[in-house]
């Protein structure tokens, strides 16, 4: 009941604190202006003219099939739906397509796709959509004004969770003709929000199940992206094939993508029977995530006699944060001493030398490799202050920059990292008793750790080692794609692996990670269950920020308040992308901030 209040009451906090009386854009605040294209901070790379994006071939031949593997299994085709446990991977973007589209060579900027243009002022309480004429989806329908408010309306009342949260804040919707779409943002103090509404993806409203939209479903959908699902056999293939009646496919911010003439992803439910069918080429793409493949797996004959390649990309993204993940609802993790002891006993050094031959680094911030870091950096001013309502949110050696996760001997079983453990745990009220740690009250730590493949057992199984020594007793549980994202999504885990993907521009999903109004929101993935003030601020305050410095001080200061809450296991992460794929397909030159994307790719041999 009191989310509402807090949120605005934490805007009106930002807004003062951050963007207090700096100077608007030479714009009355009131005017909308046209353009081509919008960027979170500063203005688009690319002007109204471009021919196309920069990293892209606009040459690149059509024809050919490309076929990629996920694991897994999939019982849904709409990936809007919360009850849909599992939805088939590539329909975003081939077969659905948004009003305006990303550039993945700059942080946070959209170029018109079904909304030609974008009208929005200095406060960006207002936007205006002008649809292109041109725009069809793929029966040849038109799409229209109309088609967007039915969108907005159904996904707002039973969209994902993200998409009902943004959607909320929105006070109008307004459809004054067939090709416009003016939106009413005031109150909601979010400049990512038009951004957002940019991003929404376009349904026909003729051929959308409204009544049963929040039910998962096999239906072929009709779309208007590049791609048409031709073949669907649930959990095991989908097949995509081109639309060459594709009614963006000449503008420039096509032109280079979509140059195959078919898609088809299998799924494997066996990780090693996945890779074996890679190197039989079955399919011919892969991003490898397994160290240890990596090293030793690759040398067969497909990638002896040339036929297969392997590359190690670098990628300019910050790299996120892979972690186990506490369940804060637990009361057994409520307390944060209990969290940091818990995660003490990971012993990074030793897992990745023993399992990893040592090709990973330790994830220090939510953030790390970029300028949004907080970790190594003492807070700026700006961070202080917009920290100063919430004393005790940060910790003093967090907020100074010299907080780092510990570092063990490397013999797999360090007692001087154990002894701290305890010692924390017995501020918390814990003892050693028996072999077993137990409060007063003779509650123990026991606990289960939920993953869903063999790889992530692995890793549980050493972590729930090291905890035994301490007297924490933690047991594995695997479970299956389904039982697994069931599981996520009614919260019914102690401990499970989170991911949490970063972007050069962070905004309105770290509300869906850590707001406090997500923290009970079925299908949201605020995992952890996180309720904070201090990280609803900072949110808000990344939401708010109109220059470059109040944005990375924003960021910081939200990366410093996770890190306090010890809301999970830092893991690792690897410094470049790993790629491997068939020789047979061609590649553009540059490689963008966002990394490889096979969208961009064709085949040498259609």
């Amino acid at each position: 009941m009191m989310a509402q209040p807090i949120r605005l009451g934490i805007a009106a906090l930002v807004l003062a604190a951050l963007v207090g009386a700096a100077p608007a854009r030479a714009l009355a605040d009131d005017a909308l202006t046209p353009a081509h294209a919008i960027a979170m901070h500063g203005e688009p790379a690319l002007g109204p003219d471009f021919p196309n994006l920069p990293y892209v071939n606009p040459d690149a031949p059509k024809g050919g099939r490309l076929t990629l593997a996920y694991a897994g299994a999939f019982d849904s085709l709409n990936p809007n739906n919360v009850r849909a446990l599992s939805t088939a991977q590539g329909l975003n973007g081939n077969v659905y397509q948004t009003l305006m589209t990303r550039s993945a060579d700059e942080p946070f900027t959209l170029y018109g796709l079904i909304a030609q243009t974008i009208e929005t002022n200095a406060a960006r309480d207002h936007v205006v959509f002008h649809l292109d004429p041109r725009a069809k989806f793929s029966d040849g329908g038109a799409i229209t004004s109309e088609d967007v408010a039915f969108t907005f309306k159904l996904l707002k009342e039973k969209g994902r969770p993200q998409q009902r949260a943004a959607l909320g804040l929105v006070k109008s919707i307004e459809t004054p003709d067939a090709l416009t779409v003016r939106c009413d943002l005031t109150g909601a103090n979010d400049r990512e929000l038009p951004m957002i509404l940019a991003l929404m993806p376009v349904l026909s409203r003729v051929h959308t199940d409204a009544e049963h939209f929040d039910e998962q479903t096999l239906q072929i959908p009709i779309s208007s992206g590049p791609y048409v699902v031709a073949e669907v056999k649930p959990g095991e293939r989908l097949v995509l094939k081109r639309d060459p009646n594709y009614w963006a496919r000449d503008l420039p911010i096509s032109r280079g993508l979509y140059n195959f003439d078919e898609i088809r992803i299998d799924y494997y439910r066996d990780a090693t029977a996945m890779f074996e069918a890679f190197k039989a080429g079955q399919y011919d793409f892969r991003a490898e995530t397994d160290p240890t493949r990596w090293r030793d797996g690759y040398d067969f004959r497909a990638l002896r006699d040339g036929r297969v390649i392997k590359q190690s990309v670098a990628n300019g993204l910050p790299k996120g944060m892979d972690g186990f993940a506490f369940n804060t609802r637990r009361a057994i993790f409520a307390d944060a001493r209990v969290r940091e002891a818990l995660a003490m006993m990971f012993d990074f050094e030793w897992i990745n030398a023993n399992l990893y031959g040592g090709v990973y680094r330790r994830s220090k911030s939510f953030f790390d490799d970029s300028e949004l870091a907080s970790a190594g950096r003492p807070a700026t001013p700006l961070e202080r202050a917009l920290l100063a309502p919430f004393p005790g949110a940060v910790r003093a050696d967090i907020m100074d920059g010299q907080w780092a996760p510990p570092v063990s001997d490397g013999s797999g079983r360090d007692r001087a990292l154990a002894h701290r453990a305890l010692s924390l745990l017995e501020e918390a009220g814990y003892a050693l008793k028996d072999g077993a740690l137990a409060n007063a009250r003779g509650e123990r730590i026991a606990f289960e750790i939920l993953v869903k493949n063999r790889q992530e057992e692995r890793l549980a199984l050493a972590y729930a080692q090291s905890l035994s020594r301490i007297g924490a007793a933690a047991t594995v549980r695997l479970n299956d794609e389904v039982q697994y994202q069931r599981r996520r999504t009614k919260f019914d885990f102690d401990m499970m692996m989170g991911s949490w993907v970063a972007s050069p521009s962070p905004g309105n999903e770290q509300r869906t990670r850590w707001g406090s109004a997500s923290a009970n929101m079925d299908g949201a993935y605020n995992i952890c269950g996180a309720a904070s003030p201090a990280i609803d601020a900072t949110i808000a305050a990344l939401l708010a920020a109109n220059t470059h410095e109040d944005f990375v001080a924003a960021v910081r200061a939200l990366d410093r308040v996770l890190i306090s809450g010890f809301y999970i296991v830092p893991l690792y992460y690897a410094p470049d992308q790993w790629i491997a794929y068939s020789a047979r397909l061609g590649r553009p030159d540059k490689t963008p901030l966002f990394g490889v994307n096979t969208d961009a790719w064709w085949s040498k041999s259609p």
